[in-house]
């Protein structure tokens, strides 16, 4: 048995299990790279090994490529039992799914880290190696030092404090005594749906902060409770949904005396604070944004006044999108942003476009002495690049992956590149610097499979998509089974060029499927007039494109696909497309696994939403085209909802409301509530059995015998462990006139309670 064989608490191991316990292989990756400016040090994350959870803070010294751990959180004492419930939301809406250090900070030198273990924070200097706590009271929320790493800044009580790096002189800056006030933390739409995830930002001197005021008064309150302990109190959250009040956020210039002046703009109608630079090279900047989102202005800010001026602004008749790493400022005052123009994503400086048509901007890495590094798709969109341009003139040169997936960090004479591709598993990660390059270790497991991924360009709207096959196909073994994988909404691809991103499908595939993956309108890389699309409707141009691309695959390849047995699988806005694939087009799907599905969108966040199908009283026909629960009563296939009860992203009344309509119109189907679940399962017992019991609910709805589990030694559980209201499998009902039987009901040991986590990007459910 190899070590990637054998469980830490031993036996066989198995592909759901492996793939849980290494939070899906990304344990043991490097990631979160900070570069020192003079080219000296890369500081960076990773866990001890593909199984441990607990991140460690580790520099690479250059140009040597000594890779020394600076610190562990298992030596200092701390553990992530004590975590302030700032810290859980922040991880959740991130999408942090490990634990130990998760974040830090630098000053401007890369020479001082400071990071939160627990409700601490610890200061680390990065040339010694050594670590010590900050002498001050917890609970700390995101510490950031200064630029000059003489004071930290961090969140404790709702309030902004600062202190020595010595933990001497603390002081409250700004705080109020109101409950439903913060000072320096990011609201719930600005981490879900904008990507901020801070809420105060050092000037370049260190001597004053901008502050992100956040009053949630407004904000409707919701409960989560968890009925599997009914002596606990329901936890009340501020979730502003679709056509509600939204927080007020203000944002404030502080000095170090706490004096402090209001920034002004015309938060009536820009209400949304999207971000907020501070730089060397520019005035103190925000981005502000409409409730509608088709008007997003840069303010520079006078910080002595709070006064601003527009420098920059963009107006579409559907909406602005948002791009990660812009605006920006280039040396002699020359403002970077985004612009769309000729339906391609450009990069812009002071409004003229420096990059191509045809090359999808996706994100700005850096700029760095005038050149400007950032990511991008050209005709392929399931490959991401990392190019260069200089503003000045040039064409843009490609740094890495322009076979696969790739990301960077970049400053001074050193680039981090991480890429992937479909030829391997794990990531590639290389330090670039002035006199060569090294790669960093990867500590990651090895899958227990192999995805072996062909891509195809399917139908008239040249759908991309990824086809998965059983390792042991035999064409002359008669057609097989067809289980689409998608996530199919905006924002989010699943049609990408890196083999990691497809291994759960494999799985399944090897279990006897075959796998298609297909990526919609409305996902990224192909152009902004392909992203609206969605205006107006996020159901039917989804839904089709999925069915389109599976008549094209079955037209192409006559024989390999058995029709009469179409099934879908997905979570969040997959799981909503899989929910609407039964309802709508029950003569295509037989059966779906719809995992946190948004069922009404009066129900999700305002931000999302609104993007998309504008305010519910002002638009109600876009609400009922896209909601699921109007059409309950057209359900005759078998449907298996999962929701965890502590998912305050996507709550679990939108599983429940849909039940409720469903067995009010006596349509059977199966529930499977998590206890102390959130949108995220990334617990090991949790995601694996999870993934085990798709695969028993698949096949016996489709009748696709095999065995329990590839991969593996068989251990995977019957859904007999809990109520199946629709038995899957057995014929689909004709419509019943007889009182609905009850909902399904938690009796396994899947529904034990398991605690919170999450890992990565944006956004939406």
């Amino acid at each position: 048995m190899t070590p990637a064989e054998a469980t830490p608490g031993g036996g066989r191991d198995t592909f759901p299990r492996q793939y849980a316990r290494t939070r899906r292989f990304t344990l043991g990756q490097p990631r979160a790279f900070v570069i020192a400016p003079d080219d000296a040090r890369v500081a960076f994350l990773r866990t001890a090994g593909g199984s441990d959870p607990v991140g460690c803070l580790w520099v690479v010294d250059l140009p040597g490529g000594v890779e020394r751990c600076v610190a562990d959180p298992r030596q200092l004492g701390a553990d992530d039992e004590d975590l302030p419930p700032e810290e859980r939301a922040r991880r959740e809406r991130v999408r942090e799914s490990g634990g130990g250090i998760v974040a830090y900070a630098t000053d401007r030198a890369v020479r001082t880290a400071v990071f939160a273990l627990g409700a601490h924070a610890f200061v680390a200097d990065l040339d010694g190696g050594t670590v010590r706590p900050l002498a001050v009271a917890g609970p700390v929320v995101d510490p950031r030092p200064d630029p000059l790493g003489i004071r930290v800044a961090y969140v404790r009580d709702r309030g902004l404090r600062v202190t020595e790096l010595g933990g001497s002189g603390e002081q409250r800056l700004v705080g109020d005594d109101d409950p439903d006030v913060t000072w320096g933390l990011a609201e719930f739409i600005a981490a879900e749906e904008m990507g901020r995830e801070r809420g105060f930002w050092w000037s370049p001197e260190g001597t004053r902060l901008a502050v992100a005021r956040v009053d949630e008064t407004s904000v409707v309150r919701w409960h989560l409770s968890d009925p599997a302990d009914p002596a606990t109190a329901p936890v009340v959250v501020a979730y502003p949904a679709a056509g509600t009040p939204n927080a007020a956020v203000s944002l404030h210039v502080v000095d170090l005396g706490g004096h402090t002046v209001r920034v002004a703009w015309d938060s009536d109608a820009l209400p949304y604070l999207v971000d907020v630079l501070w730089s060397a090279d520019g005035p103190l900047t925000a981005v502000v944004q409409s409730r509608d989102q088709r008007t997003v202005q840069v303010l520079a800010v006078d910080p002595d006044t709070g006064a601003t001026r527009v420098v920059a602004e963009q107006r579409q008749p559907s909406w602005v999108e948002l791009v990660a790493g812009v605006p920006g400022w280039l040396p002699g005052g020359r403002l970077l942003t985004t612009i769309d123009d000729r339906d391609t994503r450009r990069l812009a400086v002071d409004g003229r476009p420096v990059t191509p048509v045809g090359l999808q901007v996706r994100r700005v890495v850096a700029s760095d002495n005038g050149i400007v590094t950032f990511t991008a798709s050209g005709a392929d969109p399931t490959a991401v690049g990392v190019w260069r341009v200089d503003p000045d003139g040039g064409e843009p040169s490609s740094l890495a992956g322009l076979d696969g997936v790739a990301d960077a960090a970049v400053a001074g004479g050193v680039a981090v590149t991480v890429t992937r591709s479909l030829d391997e598993h794990g990531a590639r990660v290389r330090v670039r610097h002035r006199v060569g390059e090294l790669e960093l270790a990867s500590l990651a497991e090895t899958p227990l499979l192999s995805a072996r991924v062909e891509m195809l360009t399917l139908g008239e709207r040249a759908l991309r998509a990824a086809l998965l096959l059983p390792a042991d196909h035999d064409p002359a073994g008669g057609p097989l089974p067809l289980l689409l994988d998608p996530y199919g909404g905006p924002h989010a691809q699943r049609v990408v060029r890196s083999a990691d991103a497809h291994l759960s499908s494999q799985w399944f595939a090897d279990a006897g499927f075959a796998v298609l993956v297909v990526d919609g309108r409305g996902s990224p890389g192909r152009g902004p007039a392909w992203e609206r699309t969605l205006a107006g409707d996020l159901a039917t141009a989804p839904l089709d494109d999925q069915v389109d691309a599976l008549h094209a695959l079955a037209a192409a390849r006559p024989g390999l696909l058995d029709l009469d047995r179409v099934a879908i699988r997905g979570w969040s806005f997959g799981g909503y497309l899989a929910a609407l694939a039964v309802l709508r087009r029950p003569d295509v799907f037989a059966a779906a696994v719809a995992g946190a599905p948004v069922t009404d969108w009066a129900l999700y966040d305002t931000h999302y939403t609104e993007r998309y199908l504008g305010l519910p009283d002002r638009d109600p026909a876009a609400y009922r085209r896209s909601s699921l629960l109007d059409g309950a009563a057209s359900l005759d296939r078998p449907l298996l909802l999962i929701h965890g009860l502590a998912d305050d992203n996507v709550v679990v009344a939108h599983t429940l409301r849909l039940s409720r309509a469903l067995t009010e119109a006596g349509r059977p189907h199966t529930v499977l509530p998590l206890s102390g679940v959130t949108h995220m399962t990334p617990q090991e017992s949790g995601a694996e059995t999870l993934l085990l019991l798709h695969l028993d609910f698949l096949r016996r709805a489709l009748g696709a015998p095999g065995p329990p589990e590839p991969h593996a030694a068989a251990h995977a559980p019957r859904t007999a462990g809990f109520t199946l209201v629709n038995e899957p499998g057995a014929p689909a009902p004709a419509r019943v006139s007889a009182a609905p039987r009850a909902v399904a009901t938690p009796e396994g040991s899947c529904h034990r309670r398991l605690p919170a986590g999450r890992g990565a990007a944006r956004r939406g459910p």
